[in-house]
């Protein structure tokens, strides 16, 4: 066997034990929240990954139980997060579909102010947008919420869009208006079903960020009725006295599972629209 072969194999051999140190690295913790969800007692402790003993109880308690108003967390965050990932796509739409088809003075200094604006993490904004929230009479309610992320959906997706716009021809925008179509009907007929990948893309990320969210809810939301799952997690597990793990791993399993069956069935159009739209800039 010549040398070259022995070091293919080593380098093959070496990727493969990296792959599966990673893999036992992500799902590991995955199923320790699992099957301490399905432990009996409030202790996330255990001698052993898999429970002695396998319960249910801790996912019935979630939903009857009147300390933890779980059910109507989970309402609460799906409202918001259907309603950011709506009026957001179709922010990022508009501004990508602008900018990609069309030439206009300050066309570079919008791109270059969303590609600068992009940079900054969101909550340096978050005492601004509490004091306007505050003005405008809108703390403590779920609109609040849904307007900021919606607002800030173009600042994280507009490049990625479009880029993906860009890979369209302009050859079909060209034909369609010598037939007479206007501006809207190009979009809505002939953009936007070529770009189901992308609107995966957006729609997914857009949802699964107002889903998870914590800092901004926190804030925002003040009564217990109008608090969404990141809150109410934190609400178990944040005082000794009430420090209940078994049942916080049973909500974040709860919380994690439709996720993760999106990510699932859209897999193959997340990908095609990430990468697409990193295509060209």
């Amino acid at each position: 066997m010549s040398t070259r072969k022995i070091r293919n194999g080593i380098r093959l051999g070496a990727s493969y034990l990296v792959l599966v140190l990673l893999c036992i690295a992500a799902v590991y913790p995955v199923l320790w929240v699992v099957f301490g969800s399905l432990r009996p007692g409030k202790s996330l402790y255990s001698k052993t990954l898999i429970p002695e003993k396998f319960t249910l109880v801790h996912y019935a308690e979630l939903f009857t139980s009147k300390t933890y108003l779980f059910g109507t967390w989970y309402l609460n965050t799906l409202k918001i997060a259907a309603c950011s990932m709506v009026l957001g796509v179709l922010l990022v739409l508009l501004t990508s579909y602008a900018l990609s088809r069309f030439r206009f003075r300050g066309r570079k200094t919008v791109l270059s102010g969303l590609l600068v604006l992009g940079m900054f993490p969101g909550f340096m904004s978050m005492i601004a947008i509490y004091l306007l929230l505050r003005e405008l009479h809108l703390l403590d309610t779920h609109f609040a919420l849904i307007i900021v992320y919606a607002a800030g959906a173009p600042l994280g997706g507009t490049f990625i869009a479009k880029g993906f716009l860009d890979t369209i021809p302009r050859s079909l925008d060209e034909a369609a208006r010598i037939d007479g179509a206007s501006n809207f009907t190009i979009f809505s007929r002939i953009i936007l079903p070529l770009s189901k990948p992308m609107l995966t893309y957006i729609a997914l990320t857009q949802f699964v960020g107002p889903w998870v969210d914590f800092i901004f809810a926190r804030l925002v939301l003040r009564t217990k009725e109008n608090w969404t799952l990141a809150v109410g997690m934190w609400d178990m597990v944040s005082s000794i006295q009430n420090s209940n793990f078994t049942l916080f791993a049973a909500g974040a399993v709860l919380i994690a599972l439709p996720i993760t069956l999106l990510f699932m069935f859209l897999q193959r159009l997340l990908v095609d629209g990430l990468t697409s739209g990193a295509s060209k800039g």
